[in-house]
């Protein structure tokens, strides 16, 4: 039977590489608290980062709690946050430029009024 993969969502999946490179011994329930998703969410993610390839997982060796894990980024992990990071940033400026835009055009509408009413 072949494997299914999970899909993840394209910001949630460069969050977690971002976060996870520059803090590979947090905790699912932290990244959940960071991320702003839920623990059931991260867990999913994880998986899936993991099946996929982007990610490894080991224990801490001499921490007494064996439930301490590090999550490593592959070589495949780290190209893929470069794809990641770049459609990222191209989304989060358009997002911006939109928003922008409106910020602009509410300012116009403002200005307007107020020389109507003559003040």
């Amino acid at each position: 039977m072949a494997k299914v993969l999970k899909s993840i969502d394209p910001d949630v999946h460069f969050r977690v590489l971002h976060l996870l490179e520059e803090e590979p011994e947090l905790t699912q329930r932290e990244l959940a608290q960071k991320l702003g998703i839920s623990l059931g969410g991260v867990n999913y993610g994880i998986k899936a980062l993991i099946e996929i390839g982007h990610i490894k997982v080991g224990n801490f060796r001499k921490n007494p709690n064996k439930s301490v894990y590090l999550y490593l980024l592959t070589p495949k992990g780290i190209a893929e946050k470069a794809n990641l990071t770049a459609g990222f940033l191209k989304r989060k400026m358009i997002e911006y430029n939109a928003l922008k835009n409106e910020i602009d055009a509410i300012q116009r509408k403002m200005r307007n009024i107020k020389n109507r009413n003559g003040k």
